[in-house]
């Protein structure tokens, strides 16, 4: 679910848009590439690279924009045309990347198996955040509950779905959730919803297992779930356009609990857009979605070797600590490896489950069937 500011056009250019200050290829220049958003660029420009250039004396790290996920994907393959001809990729790291994309870029050799590369750090990656040994998870986001602490104390807070419908439905009008096509917050509240729905059990959707019967059998047991509590909403049933518009409203006093993102609402609270009387809860009998960003090292990539110390590096104490403090992010590694006062300061929000939920035809049925079976009165449009 993602939230850029801004886009730059996708393909074998988007890398070349932004033109860095220093040559390709260079010795000891890690050619970096991200398809994140704006922050997490300026994260990597004013917190990691001059950090990692610090504790390593000639070697310096080249940031690019690479726009999109395509662009990453353009310049993978780039880097097998490289790997066919023996020449400089110009690329040996990817901030934010698929190990699965392009399609053979695995069986191309392309990409680093980080689990064999001997990194010191990688036993501290949390076991939940794999799902490649190609791929480095380095820094997350989860959508949680914010809650309005004066209102309700945090040993209150619902932490299991059944709780949370029993809170909503003894104060109506005041949570709400935005509509889930609109942004990722309520979007995950939703997919909740059908997780609740069917024996909270993730692995029954997959990218390819959608199929008309199954998506009106699975979705239709999660619209019973939340026409049950829409009359007890905001305003009588009223959905938020937006993750920014449900901040808005909690922030206003408006609501008092509502979805959030987990980057998102730290960021607001630390930017005192949010009291520091904002509460974040967790549920436990099944977290919200949330996923991990994975970093990939270029297997042909001219300076190979420095950016495996700068994927070793991202996942230190230090950095991993500045994820959750400065980024509003969720770190890579496990909870055990965070200092202490953070570990305490977050232990609401520390979930027991990451679970996700596959786009592709799921995410058209999800959206459309919200719209005629749970909001019907809602235009879509608006």
């Amino acid at each position: 679910m993602k939230r850029r500011d801004f886009m730059l056009a996708a393909g074998t250019a988007a890398g070349a848009l932004m033109l860095p200050r220093m040559s390709f290829g260079a010795e000891g220049v890690i050619d970096w590439y991200t398809s994140s958003d704006s922050n997490i660029l300026d994260f990597w420009t004013n917190t990691v690279k001059p950090a990692f250039e610090a504790a390593n004396p000639g070697l310096s790290i080249n940031l690019v924009d690479a726009g999109d996920g395509a662009g990453i994907i353009a310049i993978g393959e780039r880097a097998i045309a490289a790997k066919q001809t023996n020449t400089d990729p110009q690329a040996d790291f990817f901030e934010s990347g698929n190990a699965q994309l392009p399609l053979d870029a695995i069986d191309a050799g392309i990409y680093v198996n980080m689990k064999e590369a001997g990194l010191s750090n990688y036993s501290k990656v949390n076991p939940l955040a794999f799902d490649s040994d190609y791929s480095l998870p380095y820094r997350g986001s989860q959508v949680l509950l914010a809650y309005d602490s004066t209102k309700l104390a945090p040993a209150d807070a619902p932490k299991t779905w059944d709780d949370l419908v029993a809170w909503i439905k003894a104060n109506p009008g005041q949570f709400v959730y935005n509509r889930p096509d609109k942004g990722g917050s309520g979007g995950n509240f939703v997919r909740r919803a059908i997780h609740q729905a069917n024996g909270l059990d993730p692995d029954k959707f997959t990218v390819d297992n959608y199929t008309q019967e199954f998506g009106d059998e699975a979705l239709g047991k999660a619209w019973e779930l939340l026409a049950d509590i829409a009359p007890s909403l905001y305003d009588n049933g009223a959905y938020s356009s937006g993750n920014t518009q449900s901040i808005q409203l909690l922030a206003q006093g408006v609501v008092t609990m509502t979805p959030v993102w987990s980057d998102q609402i730290l960021q607001a609270i630390d930017q005192g857009v949010l009291p520091d009387t904002t509460g974040l809860v967790q549920l436990q009998d099944l977290a919200l979605v949330g996923g991990f960003t994975r970093s990939i090292v270029l297997e042909n990539g001219a300076n190979r070797d420095a950016a495996l110390k700068l994927a070793d590096f991202i996942l230190s104490e230090d950095i991993q600590s500045a994820v959750l403090t400065e980024l509003g992010g969720f770190p890579g590694v496990s909870w055990d490896y965070i200092a202490p006062e953070l570990r305490e300061r977050f232990a609401d929000i520390v979930p027991q489950t990451i679970p996700t939920f596959p786009s592709g035809a799921w995410e058209a049925a999800i959206n459309d069937g919200w719209y005629r079976n749970v909001a019907p009165n809602v235009d879509r449009n608006s």
